[in-house]
């Protein structure tokens, strides 16, 4: 199902013997635009703060009553590796991480050292080496969205499927335009990202993205809506097995 990245933020998260905390953000990757991990405030409950939990870790997702529910102890997540949520974090931490955990990696092992193709040279931590690829969805909330002719919004949400955590789509607030109108783009779609910038750039016009199917929060995502908005900007569903465009985005 694609649900709203911003509606999950609610979420507590619940270990086997107890609550852990609540989601604050989302790590995506920005290869693939895929959540990799939840980041969780435990301060309330284990006496330490931010966390990272991985989709791999969760048991069951009760949707009516907003919980995550962990394969995991509160002592696993506790005693996992340290984040710090206002530094990026590398390949090297990953790899504790997942390796605390039992996760596979998710990425070709040949590049851990390299950076990822198309991509701007990445910061680099001070005493860690190896490429940042990870994104924090509440940073990039925000960045600038430039169409073909000039900019028309920013990203106000994120579109996920809870069964593979891909982001389907950003959703776009043209409110300073057009009064409050929101549309969505696939992050497929831009051809390029500036993360130094702050900004996505999309080979469409203003008034191609402005006259797009528009987005109501309020109503469940459907076949038939993303149908329409495939179709309005030209571009083959993903739901069609001969579509084998790159998931890839260029920066």
């Amino acid at each position: 199902m694609l649900r709203s990245l911003n509606y999950l933020e609610q979420y507590m998260v619940i270990a086997t013997d107890g609550d852990v905390g609540n989601v604050v953000d989302f790590q995506f990757d920005d290869e693939y635009w895929t959540i990799r991990y939840l980041v969780v405030d435990t301060g309330a409950f284990l006496n330490r703060h931010d966390v990272l939990v991985s989709p791999s870790s969760f048991s069951e997702v009760e949707e009516p009553i907003q919980r995550f529910h962990l394969n995991l102890t509160k002592d696993k997540v506790k005693n996992s590796p340290t984040i710090d949520k206002y530094q990026p974090i590398s390949r090297q931490q990953e790899q504790e991480f997942n390796k605390y955990y039992g996760h596979p990696r998710y990425w070709k092992a040949d590049t851990l050292d390299r950076p990822a193709p198309h991509s701007q040279s990445a910061p680099t931590i001070e005493g860690s080496r190896g490429d940042i690829h990870l994104r924090s969805a509440k940073e990039v909330r925000g960045y600038n969205i430039q169409a073909s002719d000039d900019s028309i919004g920013h990203i106000d949400d994120y579109i996920v499927n809870d069964e593979n955590w891909e982001i389907r789509y950003l959703v776009i607030d043209t409110s300073n335009w057009w009064l409050g109108k929101r549309v969505l783009v696939a992050p497929q779609w831009a051809s390029q990202v500036n993360w130094e910038q702050r900004s996505v750039h999309v080979n469409m016009s203003r008034q191609a993205i402005k006259d797009g199917p528009e987005y109501d929060s309020s109503v469940t995502l459907n076949r038939e809506y993303e149908t329409e908005l495939h179709s309005h900007f030209g571009e083959q569903g993903y739901w069609d097995k001969s579509n084998k465009r790159d998931k890839s985005v260029h920066r």
